[in-house]
Parts: structure tokens; sequence; C-alpha cells
């Protein structure tokens, strides 16, 4: 039986043309409502000039940004989704860099080999899924950034996902509720609640600095948690 992190990366390699689709063609509603908007407000406060995207799927956010003159790297761990973002990328934008590298090798340094003290920004948007594999990843995020270099992720909203399970941390069967047919083979996540992702926060080295909770305009639910937060001094 596959881990749990295993199932993660096998169904985001099983369904990397229907969510490109999805995303470019703004077929996910929360994200064109609410979401993304939150998510490059938050960056863009920063005015960062170098920028890492962990999880960058097909490259929105770089793609994003980089038209606007920010240097971007987008890693992700699906091949498939890294060759999207490299089609993807504007040809007027500023040159970023795309590379298939997996969690667990950043926590292992292989992008502070490279990249120590090089990103005012790092962005982690709906890309933080597993539980140890996490962990380990926001632990080895500090190094990378720049004096002044802000953490900032975004994630579902936990009171709003944990529907009618207990409020405590834990794996969740995964869905594709709200997508089209084209997506198969669903993958557990983990659940953490608030207290717990400030937490995992303060564990590896950052301070909080804001906590969001963006709002569907038609819902009046919290469509997302997004915390920004910088290392300690």
């Amino acid at each position: 039986m596959p881990s749990p992190d295993d199932q993660i990366l096998r169904t985001w390699e099983a369904n990397v043309r229907p969510w490109t689709q999805a995303v470019r063609a703004g077929d996910i509603a929360s994200r064109v409502a609410v979401t993304n908007g939150a998510v490059l407000g938050a960056v863009r406060a920063f005015t960062p000039r170098r920028l890492l995207d962990l999880g960058c799927g097909e490259g929105w956010i770089c793609h994003t940004l980089a038209a606007e003159g920010v240097h971007c790297v987008g890693t992700d761990a699906i091949a498939g989704l890294i060759e999207a973002a490299r089609a993807g990328h504007p040809v007027t934008g500023t040159p970023a860099c795309y590379e298939v590298v997996p969690y667990a090798d950043v926590a292992a340094g292989a992008l502070a080999a490279r990249h120590a003290g090089a990103f005012d920004v790092i962005v982690c948007n709906f890309a933080l899924f597993g539980a140890e594999s996490v962990e380990a990843l926001v632990t080895a995020l500090p190094p990378l950034l720049a004096p002044e270099g802000h953490f900032v992720m975004q994630t579902l909203h936990p009171a709003a996902a944990s529907m009618d399970a207990p409020y405590t941390d834990g794996w969740r069967e995964g869905s594709w509720a709200g997508f089209s047919s084209d997506f198969r083979d669903p993958a557990p996540w983990y659940f953490r609640t608030i207290g717990s992702w400030v937490a995992l926060l303060h564990r590896s080295g950052f301070q909080l600095t804001a906590l969001r909770e963006p709002v569907h305009p038609h819902t009046g639910a919290p469509a997302s948690l997004l915390l920004v937060a910088e290392p300690r001094p």
C-alpha cells in the first residue's frame, strides 16, 4: 500500500492535463472570485524582486508576476506540471526558472545549495497536503529568504474543510467534488487546524505577521486561510 504522500504525487501525475486546463480556463470559481487575488495581493505587498513558488503547478503565479518584472523560480514534484509551466511562460515576461524538485529534496537542502538567502518572498498556494513532508519542507525555508523576506502560504480554510469531522489534525479522504469528470483518483490530504498551522510556523523558525481569512463574496464563508510569516530574529 503506497503512503499517503505517494498517493498525493500519483494523483497529481494523473491529473496534469485537467488541472492545467481548469486553472487556465478559470473554471475554479473560488480561485477566480477570491483566492487568486488574495495570494497575489499578499505577495505584491512586499514588492519582491525574486520569488520562489513552491508547488508551482502549471505556473500561473510565476507567469503573472514575471509579466510584472519579478524574477521567479517555480518548483514542483510533478514533471508534467513543470513542462506546462515552462510552455505557458509569457514571452514578454521576465525569464523564469522552472525545476522538478520534490519537497523531500527541498528539505534536504537542494535549493539552499544554490539559492541561500536569495528570495524576497516564498509562496506556497494550495500546495501543502502532506504531514511529515510538509513539516520538513517548512523547516527548510528560512535560510532561503533574503533579509526581511517573507513566507506567504494559502490553504484550505480549516473551519470550512473540516465538514462534519472532528476539528483535529489528521488525514482526510480527498475529493474532486465540483470539478469536471476528467479528474480522477483523488488523494488523501492532511488536515491541520489554524492553531496547528501557526504552531508549525513557529517550530520552523518563523513568526506570524498576518493571518487572513478571505471570504467568498457570494457565500459569505471563508474561502481560504492565508498566513504570512517572517524568520524569527
